[in-house]
């Protein structure tokens, strides 16, 4: 752990002090980060969820609780997956505003500016968010073609920047047939595990992964299932959550995937508001406090209240199960014993997947609210609760012991001012105050609250955070991103 926080400071350019204020903080009850992927980027920035197992900590310290710095770029697009490479070089995967289809950014390290850009074929919803940077600094995704790319950048003679695709995978045929042999279904995401398969799985609950020999190989879950968030790799599997169970999925010895475990859940009467599917919202994640996977989480859809469920890795058998949150469309926190579930409910999107369904109930205001829960030896503990009312997916530094969040409140000072947005879901205000926000990890308490700005123009939309080296965090929102830096 020390060794990856010693690495994590000299990446950041932390000096011997600052490491040894970061070893002696209280940061240390959280821990360890999951073992390196070496088919991925740096620990931390190489994907949305920070590492293959999505456990949403990182090894850098972030922004801090002191003054910020807030630069907004307008990108005409909504940013929610930004990512940064061995090389210093941020990348996003946006979807454009005018027709929905993604496009790669490559951005400007030191202020956020756009250096280049690539369109991408269009294709389901989620095939412009999921997307990772594998060991080369490449950014790999799936486009609405069914083709994995493996998207490049290069500075030509002139000094300029640009990106192209350096590698390209068809996959259709793994994925094609589940709409009577058309070719309907869709990659939704991708993650590489720790022997350079590329994994993926698709809106139909098929799954399966792309070899180091280009071959696609690919498994139905369950006929009538759908995957609605991203999927999760670690030294024992694949997990992804569909939304009536989760799997975690491992190959067999003829070199196909094939299902290790599955476990059901509660997935409750409807979806709610503030969910983008029926079912959990929850992307796997993995945690643990020996090597940082032993465990994997979700939680469910039960109603009134939704449960975190823990199971063991291995077995598939259930650590345990406790009420954690009204309802949330987001991947759990995991690191060390402790587990961080934010509240989305009545979070009010612009739009919602063409499958989605009706909520219930049609609508409510947006609830907010935090929790930890602390995995022991007799089952799972409530550490604390909070009102925060996070409007993206908040990241833990493993370093300072942090969270990291944006909130959304009503010009009034309340979580939300009452006004109707005229949006898919929920009431809130089209003038909400949109903050910057620490909470510190150990005991829930909100450190800091800064303004950033007060329209939904710029909504965080609970998308994920990224911390970069340099204590700089970016974040999407539906038109472009924000670059928030220590003053």
């Amino acid at each position: 752990m020390l060794a990856k926080i010693r690495r994590a400071a000299v990446v950041a350019g932390l000096g011997t002090t600052a490491l040894l204020t970061i070893a002696t903080s209280t940061a240390f009850a959280f821990g360890p980060v999951p073992p390196a992927n070496p088919y991925l980027g740096p620990e931390g920035t190489a994907t949305m969820h920070g590492d293959s197992e999505a456990s949403d900590t990182t090894p850098l310290p972030g922004v801090g609780s002191g003054g910020v710095n807030v630069d907004f770029h307008e990108e005409g697009a909504a940013c929610p997956t930004i990512l940064q490479g061995a090389d210093g070089l941020p990348q996003a995967l946006c979807t454009k505003i005018t027709d929905r289809a993604p496009e790669v950014l490559l951005l400007d390290p030191s202020n956020g500016n756009t250096l280049a850009h690539l369109d991408l074929t269009k294709g389901s919803l989620l095939g412009g968010v999921y997307a990772y940077l594998d060991n080369h600094d490449q950014l790999v995704t799936v486009d609405g073609s069914g083709s994995l790319l493996r998207i490049a950048h290069q500075r030509g003679s002139d000094g300029s920047w640009s990106l192209a695709i350096a590698a390209k995978t068809d996959v259709t045929q793994a994925v094609a047939g589940h709409c009577g042999g058309g070719t309907c279904d869709e990659v939704s995401s991708v993650s590489p595990d720790y022997q350079g398969r590329v994994w993926f799985a698709t809106d139909n609950a098929a799954a399966g992964f792309v070899n180091t020999d280009g071959t696609a190989h690919s498994i139905v879950l369950a006929p009538g299932e759908i995957v609605a968030n991203s999927i999760a790799t670690a030294p024992q599997g694949m997990a992804v959550a569909t939304d009536h169970a989760l799997y975690l999925l491992t190959v067999d010895g003829s070199g196909n995937p094939q299902i290790a475990w599955r476990q059901a859940y509660d997935r409750g009467p409807a979806r709610k508001p503030g969910q983008l599917s029926w079912g959990t919202g929850a992307t796997p994640t993995f945690f643990g406090p020996g090597n940082g996977t032993e465990y994997l989480t979700i939680t469910d859809n039960a109603a009134t209240k939704e449960n975190l469920l823990v199971f063991d890795t291995v077995s598939g058998n259930q650590v345990c199960s406790i009420p954690a949150i009204d309802g949330t469309e987001n991947s759990p926190i995991g690191s060390g014993n402790s587990v961080f579930v934010a509240s989305t409910y009545g979070y009010p999107y612009p739009a919602l997947p063409a499958n989605a369904g009706p909520s219930q109930p049609a609508s409510a205001p947006i609830s907010g609210g935090m929790t930890r829960i602390d995995v022991t030896g007799s089952g799972c503990t409530v550490v604390w609760t909070n009102t925060v009312p996070s409007s993206a997916v908040p990241r833990l530094s493993v370093a300072d012991g942090k969270l990291y969040t944006f909130t959304r409140r009503g010009l009034l000072g309340g979580i939300f001012d009452g006004s109707s947005s005229g949006s898919a879901s929920g009431s809130a205000g089209v003038s909400d105050k949109y903050n910057f926000a620490v909470i510190d990890a150990n005991t829930g308490k909100l450190e800091t609250e800064q303004y950033v700005g007060a329209t939904t123009v710029n909504d965080t939309l609970q998308m994920v955070g990224t911390i970069a080296p340099g204590r700089i965090q970016y974040q999407g929102t539906t038109t472009g991103l924000y670059r928030i830096t220590p003053k």
